[in-house]
Parts: C-alpha cells; sequence; structure tokens
C-alpha cells in the first residue's frame, strides 16, 4: 500500500496514452489521450467553480464515457464524487445532492428532466454530463468559462497537452474519496464514506488476482457504474491497468449482453447471478430437462462428452476469450451453480457490500468451494460471530483496509455498523470451514424464527423453488406463524403453452408440494400467492424484502 490511487492512475494515463479507454458500446471512443485532456479541462470548470479540495461534486446519469471522465476529474482533483444511481427517484436525488452537501451535480438529459434545481439550494452549477453544457449556474462566469473553454484550455497548454503536463492531486490513505449511497432499506438511504486506502486496496486485490489484465484488456460494463461492484471491478480498476471500458450505455438485457460479448469478446465479466442465471433458464434447462438427454447424462463417457459440448458452447456465448466470471451482489441459484460447477465453467462467486468498496471474499474459480463466496480477500479478515463458526450460523464480521470511514453525518448508523472492537457487522448470516471458506446462509434481518426456535433462512427456500417449473423468481415470507411464497411467473411461458390463470396457479400448487418434500417439517410452505410483476429490486438485483414482509395485511 506504499503509492497512492491517484499516482497509479496518472502513470497509467501517461503510459497509456495512444491506447484506447472509454468507449460507448456502438458509439464514441475516447483514447486514454482524451480523458487525459477532458479531466483537465474539467478541472478547469472546478476552480471557475470555486471548488476546494474536499468539496462534494455529485454524478447522476446512465452509464457511458463521460461519466467516467466526471469520476476521475473528481477524484483526481481532489474532489469528494458523489456517485448517484440514475434509477432513484426525484425526491431521493434531491435529497442526496443535499445531504451530501454536492456543490456541483452532473446530470444525465433524462435525468435532470425530473429534477428542480430550487429543491438542491446549494448546488452552484449543474452540468449536462453528455456534453457538457451548463443546464444551471449562480455565478455567470460559469457559463462564460464553459463557452470559452476551449479557449482558456489552450492558453494554459499554448504547445499541446502532452503525458508530462499531467499531475493529480496526492491523496493519502485514510482520506476521503466518494460517498457512495446505498440502496437502503427503508426511507433515504446512508452515504458510506469511503477513503482513497478502500479504492486503492480493491485496486491492488484485482492486480493480484488478475495479473494477466493489461493495455491490451477488453472489459464490458453492464453493470451500474454508480454502484460500487460495477465501478470498482468494470471501471476504475481497468483504468489503473490500460485496459479498454466498453458501456453498454443501455438497459443490459441477455440479448444485448450476448451480442456485445460476441463483438468484444471481454477478457474477464463481471456479473450479477440474474444475468447468469437466465440465460441456465432459458438456453440449458430446457435442453437439460429433455428426457433422452437426461438418460444420455446418466451415461459416464456420453454425459462427459455432453457436458463439454455444453462448455464449449458457453464459453463461445460469452465472447470466448475471457479467463473468469466474477459473480456477486446476490445469492446464486444452487441448481445452475451446481451444474456449472460439474461442466466446469469458469466462474466465481465473491462476496462485498458498499461499505468496504466492496470486495470481501473471493477465491479463484479452479480453486473454490461450492456454494461458497471464497475466503478472505487480501488485507481483509472475517470471522463468524458463533459459538461454533463452522457449524452454527452467526452473523458475518469483517475488518481491515478496504472498511469505510463511516456514514456521512450519521454517526449513530456508524457506531451500530461495528463492534467493540472495530469489526464491521455485515447484516449476513454464514458458517466458515475448517480451510477458511465462507458460506452464506442469508440475511440476519431476513431470517425467520421457527416454531420451535429453529433458524429458517428464506434465501434457501427460494433457491429451490426459482428450479421449479413457470417460476421467474420468489419470496418467502412468515405471515402469522406459518411461510407463504410470493411469485412471479413466467406468464410468458405460461401464454406459450396455453394455460389460463387456474391451471398456472395450479402448478404454482404442484410447486409448493414438491418443494416441501425436501425441506423439513418447521420450514415447510403453507401458501403461495402469485405476483402480477416483477419484484423490486436494488442496484444489485437484489429483491427489496422490507416491501414484501405485510404483503398480506
Amino acid at each position: 500500500m506504499e503509492k497512492s490511487l491517484n499516482q497509479i492512475l496518472e502513470r497509467s494515463f501517461k503510459e497509456n496514452w495512444d491506447n484506447p479507454a472509454l468507449s460507448d458500446y456502438k458509439g464514441i471512443t475516447l483514447y486514454y489521450r482524451d480523458v487525459a485532456r477532458r479531466i483537465e479541462k474539467m478541472h478547469i470548470v472546478f476552480e471557475i467553480c470555486g471548488l476546494k479540495k474536499g468539496d462534494k461534486v455529485a454524478i447522476c446519469s446512465r452509464n457511458q464515457a463521460n461519466w467516467g471522465v466526471v469520476f476521475l476529474s473528481a477524484i483526481t482533483y481532489g474532489a469528494v464524487a458523489v456517485p448517484i444511481l440514475h434509477e432513484f427517484k426525484p425526491g431521493n436525488i434531491h435529497h442526496i445532492v443535499n445531504h451530501s452537501d454536492s456543490i456541483i451535480l452532473f446530470a444525465g438529459d433524462q435525468v435532470w428532466e425530473q429534477l428542480n434545481e430550487s429543491e438542491m439550494p446549494n448546488l452552484e452549477a449543474v452540468i449536462q454530463i453528455n456534453d457538457f453544457s451548463v443546464l444551471f449556474a449562480k455565478d455567470k462566469q460559469i457559463f462564460e468559462t464553459r463557452e470559452h473553454l476551449n479557449e482558456l484550455f489552450g492558453r494554459k497548454y499554448p504547445k499541446n497537452f502532452r503525458q508530462g503536463h499531467i499531475k493529480y492531486y496526492e491523496d493519502s490513505h485514510d482520506e476521503l474519496a466518494l460517498i457512495n449511497y446505498t440502496s437502503g432499506t427503508t426511507g433515504f438511504s446512508k452515504g458510506v464514506m469511503l477513503p482513497y486506502r478502500s479504492l486503492l486496496s480493491n485496486v491492488l486485490f484485482g492486480k493480484e488476482v488478475h495479473p494477466q489484465l493489461n493495455n491490451t484488456s477488453n472489459v464490458v460494463a453492464m453493470l451500474p457504474t454508480a454502484h460500487m461492484y460495477g465501478m470498482m471491478f468494470e471501471f476504475l480498476f481497468e483504468m489503473t491497468v490500460g485496459a479498454h471500458i466498453h458501456f453498454l450505455t443501455r438497459i443490459p438485457s441477455p440479448n444485448i449482453i450476448m451480442d456485445a460479448f460476441a463483438e468484444i469478446k471481454p477478457d474477464i465479466i463481471i456479473s450479477v447471478p440474474l444475468i447468469i442465471e437466465k440465460i441456465y433458464k432459458k438456453k440449458l434447462q430446457p435442453i437439460i430437462n429433455k428426457t433422452p438427454i437426461r438418460l444420455l447424462l446418466r451415461l459416464p463417457v456420453i454425459d462427459q462428452k455432453i457436458q463439454k459440448k455444453i462448455l464449449n458452447e458457453l464459453i463461445k456465448t460469452f465472447g470466448g476469450r475471457f479467463k473468469e466470471i466474477i459473480i456477486g451482489g446476490a445469492a446464486f441459484n444452487k441448481e445452475a451453480e451446481a451444474f456449472f460447477r460439474k461442466i466446469t465453467f469458469p466462474y466465481t462467486v465473491g462476496y462485498g457490500m458498499t461499505e468496504c468498496g466492496p470486495i470481501i471474499t473471493y477465491a479463484p474459480w479452479d480453486n473454490t468451494r461450492l456454494h461458497s463466496c471464497g475466503k478472505a480477500a487480501p488485507r481483509m479478515e472475517i470471522r463468524i460471530d458463533s459459538g461454533d463458526p463452522g457449524r452454527i450460523p452467526g452473523e458475518i464480521l469483517c475488518r481491515g483496509t478496504n472498511l469505510m470511514l463511516g456514514y456521512y453525518k450519521n454517526p449513530e448508523a456508524t457506531k451500530a455498523a461495528f463492534n467493540e472492537e472495530g469489526w464491521l457487522k455485515t447484516g449476513d448470516m454464514g458458517i466458515i470451514d475448517q480451510e477458511g471458506y465462507l458460506f452464506i446462509k442469508g440475511r440476519s434481518k431476513s431470517m425467520i424464527v421457527g416454531p420451535s426456535g429453529q433458524n429458517i433462512y428464506p434465501e434457501e427456500i427460494e433457491s429451490l423453488l426459482n428450479n421449479m417449473p413457470y417460476v421467474v423468481e420468489s419470496l418467502v415470507v412468515e405471515e402469522q406463524g406459518t411461510l407463504t411464497a410470493l411469485i412471479y411467473p413466467d406468464f410468458e411461458l405460461a401464454e406459450q403453452n396455453l394455460l389460463g390463470e387456474d391451471a398456472l396457479a395450479a402448478k404454482m400448487e404442484e410447486n409448493r408440494i414438491a418443494v416441501n418434500e425436501d425441506l423439513p417439517n418447521y420450514s415447510r410452505i403453507q401458501n403461495v400467492k402469485i405476483f402480477p410483476e416483477e419484484f423490486e429490486k436494488t442496484p444489485k438485483r437484489s429483491i427489496k424484502r422490507f416491501l414484501y414482509q405485510r404483503v398480506s395485511q
């Protein structure tokens, strides 16, 4: 941890000056020299706006090349970046801009249409992120600066801006780098304060576990860049090694993702379980469930040949050049995970949270355990708050270099997040085996206590339900001492197979009975309720459970 993050970025820009850096898929490409020039112009704007080191710069737009430019401009200036998910409601965006004390807001055009500058009185300026035009400014000099920005840039660098001119803010390890507002469970979300050491440690982690990634590598950025998982491992880490990042810039549907993979052929893939599970359910399950294939899979020699063919097709589907797919952000479907492991598909499941910027545990795909999310990452420690951490689940605790400073302007929440010894309380339940592999059981908040005091983890029941016919996703909740399964069915498939409302309900009842056969009495499902639409999700694609806890009351 000798180097600073900005020093690493500075060196990367100088060494990769003529290499492609940021692309909008099917759109513009900015080379490292282009990004460096735009950063320098942003610094001129910051100075005119009166931005001081440590002041806050909010960014709210869909993924795109200029998002990367603005984020890098902020941290290399010494400002504090405040990434905001563009899917947030206008009221939540107004609140985050105000709560974070942001001075400047960079907004996408569609985001700005829903906002009102009068609701954000502390802002000095609002800048359109697509073309950097000034949408609002308290000082008319900011408008003039933008109008004459190229002229000002030319005066500052009369003989052209070159590598030698790059000189970024010298950050220190415990200095605040960004505030990332979590999706939260109730009300407005908390602002996680991440220091430069957290970002640097995560960058070094990327370099340590994937040293082959360099300035010839390609990455498809499909996760929200305003969320730490996507920001760190589809953007920031790659910028430090000179890789070429391709922003999808649109909703990452499976078809768009597959087209991008085929064209770009990424060297590493960062994903959430939902994307991988959709491919498994749509492409593989129908083939595997055919009677002739099921029979052939029982014959050892033929089984291996079929597995190899499926493996080759899957690798081709993901572009054919990647070394590993890293899955994180939510629980992975156990049946899909077991099948991918059986055919030796190169995937691994990691674990992290915003408060750790985000990585906590990881293991390479060829050195992990089924249903585990790896071991403690470099510079991190984990332990289980349990008398028998190998057998009895307890809350997962962690500490190390990646940890946050706390929650912005919320000392009570900060104090509650740590125990007396300084370990971060993750809110997740798990066990650790003798070799240090972590197995997550579920969220402590979602754990249900059974009639005789048994711990019931709804995520484990949902994993079974989600593999049943016509089930897209499910949620298990407690109602008056019994368990109810809320199910969002595959209405499209039901329509194709001419299943009416009553027939679909009958299928769900069959699923309930089938799943209960694999469950102990105390965790069996008593009722099923069909939901007409997808469950609302957090940015990392996990269901917002709190919205459905009292759905029947």
